[in-house]
């Protein structure tokens, strides 16, 4: 596992720099092959993933309208790797996107991450 350093040990010139260079902290490969149930319980925990906080979501109660609703995932991704690559750094199609990168920045473990790419993906 690599060694990931908390976002706020990264200056902001260390930040630019690297942006500058064209580094960007891609999404490794991984098997997603996660588990719905678990990832539905992170999705819904505010205290973890959060994903209700933004979006309306089967199950989820007092849902946020930030961002859209996550229905028929399947239809809007092409494929399972194309909604990881978004859950794991939405600033790449977009860096004025408010959703922070939940792989990227360690937000998530990588179990959480995969079981929430499944649970996103089957709704």
């Amino acid at each position: 596992m690599p060694f990931k350093l908390p976002l706020f040990a990264v200056s902001a010139a260390a930040l630019l720099t690297l942006t500058a260079a064209g580094v960007q902290a891609e999404m490794p490969e991984m098997d997603l092959n996660g588990n719905v149930e678990a990832g539905k319980e992170v999705a819904l925990d505010r205290s973890r993933g959060n994903c209700i906080a933004c979006h309306v979501m089967p199950d989820g109660e007092s849902p946020g309208a930030i961002g859209p609703a996550l229905v028929a995932m399947q239809t809007r991704y092409p494929s399972k790797v194309d909604l990881a690559e978004q859950i794991w750094d939405p600033t790449i199609k977009n860096p004025e996107v408010v959703m922070p990168p939940f792989g990227k920045h360690g937000i998530l473990s990588d179990k959480e991450f995969i079981d929430v790419v499944e649970y996103i993906w089957s709704l």
